[in-house]
């Protein structure tokens, strides 16, 4: 009976290797976002290079300058994606596979990539799905027109609810460090 236990707890703790699969797909993905918003940047850039047409007329340079600005929002989210697909990528490998020796051993590694937990993870990856809906908001932002003062309301509240949630965002960043740091003092807790 034991030689059956050890065999079906040995078998269930090396099916967390079957999560390899979706950190491999979670990496192609954000690849792919990466490669888009890149490509994205190119016909950008190609597409202002008219704006210093001298022939072009007033209302023309503003359809470039608007529709540029609205581009240039798409990729910083597209950016950001690609960034939400990696840390979630790596935070699946460190939890359910191993550490990266490499990121924990390199000067230029970065504290978002190391992940020790769940929570980590979780937080780390709320704070990119928040920049992403600001991004978002913003994007929306500069293509509404605004037909009365109550269109201008909203858009006002909108900002200040992303001005809150950035701010217990903060809040809650800050008053976990000073948990973490109360638990690693000598002779607290006690």
């Amino acid at each position: 009976m034991r030689f059956l236990e050890a065999l079906f707890e040995g078998a269930l703790w090396r099916s967390r290797y079957m999560v390899v699969v979706a950190v491999i797909a979670s990496m192609a993905a954000g690849m792919a976002v990466l490669y888009m918003a890149t490509v994205d940047v190119v016909y950008l850039v190609a597409h202002v290079l008219h704006y210093a047409d001298m022939s072009l007329a007033a209302d023309a340079r503003k359809t470039i300058h608007d529709e540029t600005i609205t581009h240039v929002v798409e990729v910083v989210d597209g950016y950001l994606l690609a960034t939400f697909m990696l840390i979630f990528s790596l935070g699946l490998y460190e939890l359910f596979v191993s550490d990266i020796d490499e990121a924990h051993g390199s000067r230029a590694s970065s504290k978002i990539l190391v992940i020790n937990n769940l929570d980590d993870l979780k937080q780390r990856l709320a704070k990119v799905i928040l920049m992403i809906l600001i991004v978002t908001l913003f994007e929306k932002a500069l293509q509404i027109k605004m037909e009365s003062p109550l269109d201008l309301l909203y858009l006002g509240g909108g900002i200040a609810l992303i001005g809150v949630a950035l701010y217990f965002t903060h809040a809650a960043e800050s008053h976990g460090k000073d948990e973490a740091e109360s638990t690693d003092k000598p002779g607290a807790g006690h």
